[in-house]
């Protein structure tokens, strides 16, 4: 199998779609020799902010000498970070090694009258193969959807459950309260491990804490609210949590010090298993840790700003840090949105602070919603909306409309799968004006 094979091999499998359980997750694994129960996991589930607290989690680890996987998705610039090793993705004679083998193992399950793999089931038994060639310490990993009966929970050597902010998301398949979807989530917990969560509605903590008691697992909670001495710039923000004075992240957004309070306490219980971070190790992971498309300033001419909100709560944080960081300035949104997500309610919470609204279509052609369809929702708000046939031309469309106006923001938001692109575009497109600038310098 050589890369473009591997490609053509995930492009057949997407029709597969996702499938919830672990019946068939576990088979190819078996088949396999069961990889991940020679590893261990630090597994992360949640709504919101799964991605950035693994981040700071792995980057901290890192820091501190372990050699740390990541299983993350969906990836955004480029499909092989999906499966990193010390921060650095896959090379592609890895990915189509560990494929090869896996594609061998479904081929055995279908011979055998099993259902083929999803590609999610695929991918996440790729990663177990890779991480344990590597000798990875420690895999952190992020739940694809839910908790349960997700692939990833085909683990059983869980080090910490850890859970970002849990809202509504997914009801047709998690279920159609927090409750039930803390349920779903609460999956995850395993027999006397640590748990580690950001604080929830009382009803989702409830659940938590039951499912942590069920297990014998330790529970803690990581209270953003505890934080003290938060400031916030506009390249790094500063914060004091528990023992820790004056910590310092470079991911922007009011929503992040949560997400860091999150993977500092998750760091303090790994201490208490065998994962001893130095202080000095902490502070300097927690600076390093990155997350593209999230709050994520991608131009400064003017300021471009790119965010994965596509659900109520992440709209209602992207809101709150447009208010914080960008108050009074004119705002031009690029809007990107599947259709199993509640759009109407993203564009109810956020169509306010819009001067202009431009919609794209996402790239994946069964869920996403078309540019059209999103503007013709967005127009029931706003009086001024544009409809992009492409996100090069959403990009330019922005700038045209910014203009020279040094007061403008640009923010593109939704799905993270059409950002890649559009981050790919801008940077692009700067890069060539710094050029043109120089020469003309020069001359």
């Amino acid at each position: 199998m050589n890369y473009r094979e591997a490609m053509e091999y995930i492009e057949q499998l997407k029709p597969l779609g996702s499938v919830m359980g672990l019946e068939s997750i576990r088979s190819l694994c078996r088949r396999l020799g069961n990889p991940q129960n020679r590893l261990k996991f630090v597994h992360i589930a949640g709504t919101n902010g799964k991605g950035s607290v693994l981040s700071y989690i792995s980057t901290v680890l890192q820091a501190a000498g372990y050699k740390v996987g990541r299983y993350i998705s969906p990836a955004v610039l480029d499909y092989r970070e999906r499966f990193q090793v010390d921060g650095r993705m896959i090379t592609q004679s890895g990915l189509c090694k560990y494929l090869e083998a896996v594609r061998k193992a479904a081929q055995e399950m279908v011979e055998a009258g099993e259902t083929h793999p999803t590609l999610f089931e695929v991918e996440t038994a790729a990663a177990f193969l890779y991480f344990l060639d590597k000798g990875c310490d420690i895999v952190v990993l992020e739940t694809g959807l839910g908790g349960s009966l997700d692939a990833t929970n085909v683990i059983d050597t869980t080090v910490a459950a850890v859970f970002t902010s849990i809202s509504m998301d997914h009801m047709e398949i998690l279920g159609e309260s927090l409750e039930q979807i803390a349920l779903a989530k609460a999956g995850i917990i395993k027999n006397k491990c640590y748990v580690i969560s950001a604080k929830q509605q009382p009803e989702v903590m409830k659940v938590l804490r039951q499912a942590a008691a069920f297990r014998r697992a330790k529970f803690f909670t990581a209270d953003a609210a505890k934080a003290k001495h938060v400031k916030s710039g506009v390249t790094k923000q500063h914060f004091s949590y528990d023992k820790y004075k004056n910590l310092e992240i470079s991911m922007l957004g009011q929503f992040q010090i949560e997400n860091a309070v999150v993977a500092v306490e998750t760091i303090t219980m790994l201490g208490r298993c065998g994962f001893p971070v130095p202080e000095e190790k902490l502070r300097e992971g927690m600076m390093q840790a990155k997350w593209p498309g999230r709050f994520q300033v991608i131009g400064k001419k003017p300021f471009f700003i790119a965010d994965g909100a596509h659900n109520e709560d992440a709209a209602r944080k992207l809101v709150e840090s447009i208010r914080f960081y960008y108050p009074d300035r004119k705002i031009i949104f690029i809007m990107g949105m599947l259709r199993d997500k509640e759009y109407d309610k993203v564009i109810r919470i956020t169509f306010a602070l819009a001067k202009h609204i431009i919609t794209v279509t996402p790239p994946i052609r069964e869920r996403a919603l078309s540019a059209y369809e999103l503007a013709q929702a967005a127009g029931e708000y706003h009086d001024s909306v544009t409809v992009a046939d492409s996100v090069q031309e959403a990009v330019e469309i922005a700038y045209l409309l910014a203009g020279e106006d040094k007061d403008t923001v640009i923010i593109a938001f939704g799905s993270l799968s059409y950002l890649g692109e559009l981050m790919n575009i801008v940077e692009h497109r700067d890069t060539i004006r710094r050029d043109s600038h120089g020469r003309s310098e020069q001359n």
